[in-house]
């Protein structure tokens, strides 16, 4: 059984508090992209892990896929073991969200496969478990969220008018030190309010925290966005804590901009 888990970008996105717990308060907007990867379980099998694509850091056996069928196991001990292959497409580090979602695909595929007869609220739960932008991945669809980002809200948000193109430089943002960067502040206005305006005015009303602090290490970055603009886009932005940029055009008219020959361009239309 294969199936094909896509990448997601943030449009806007705030701190809003530190928590107790360690992570932060925060409110963003998921919004999902046709960018996948390629993820394929076997059965019968040995319970191993492999990759192609982009090469996957660390150690195999920590891989979220692996870590999504502990975790089911542990509640259905009935659940044979299975060989997993990922082909691996979506940048990793870009704030594209592809672990998580890996991790969550792997979660229905294997509902799916072994008849666990799991509902979408069990699912995003055991996702949840998983990591912060893991349940978003089961809704799969334009979500305000909050919390750590497990919060979600349902939008009602079409994009069709427009193409969007992704541009992921190679850097590695490093999500603890970005956060450490970030003052805490709730907005004076709800971005989910927000999101609902003209997408001619969000150059001017939404905005991403992580862009300063990036944007300042890292100044690529705002070439990147500032290209975008200069080349026509209606909106662009940082997705997540970065560091894929990703611009919003009028359908069909992606500017043709000339990027270096090391940047992975991602074209959506």
């Amino acid at each position: 059984m294969i199936v094909f888990p896509n990448c997601k970008i943030n449009l806007g996105l705030h701190i809003t508090g530190k928590r107790a717990d360690g992570f932060h308060d925060l409110e963003t907007v998921f919004y999902p992209l046709p960018v996948t990867d390629a993820l394929e379980v076997i059965t019968p099998g040995s319970l191993q892990f492999t990759s192609s694509g982009i090469p996957v850091p660390g150690d195999a056996a920590d891989n979220l896929c692996l870590r999504a069928f502990h975790l089911l196991q542990q509640d259905f001990p009935q659940l044979q073991p299975v060989n997993i292959h990922l082909h691996k497409h979506i940048p990793i580090g870009a704030g594209l969200g592809g672990g998580s979602a890996d991790a969550a695909f792997m979660l229905q595929l294997l509902n799916k496969k072994f008849q666990l007869e799991l509902t979408t609220s069990q699912l995003v739960d055991y996702a949840a478990r998983l990591g912060s932008d893991c349940p978003f991945f089961i809704l799969n669809q334009p979500c305000y969220a909050t919390g750590r980002g497990e919060i979600m809200e349902p939008l009602s948000l079409d994009l069709s008018a427009y193409s969007f193109l992704l541009v992921h430089p190679g850097i590695h943002v490093n999500t603890g030190w970005a956060f450490r960067q970030i003052t805490p502040q709730a907005p004076a206005r709800a971005l989910k309010d927000m999101i609902q305006s003209p997408v001619s005015g969000w150059r001017q009303v939404i905005s991403n925290d992580f862009e300063a602090p990036v944007f300042a290490a890292h100044p690529e970055l705002a070439e990147i966005k500032s290209a975008m603009y200069e080349g026509g886009a209606v909106y662009a932005t940082m997705s997540g804590s970065g560091s894929a940029v990703v611009g919003l055009f009028p359908k069909n008219k992606i500017a043709d901009i000339r990027w270096d020959a090391s940047y992975l361009v991602f074209k959506v239309n």
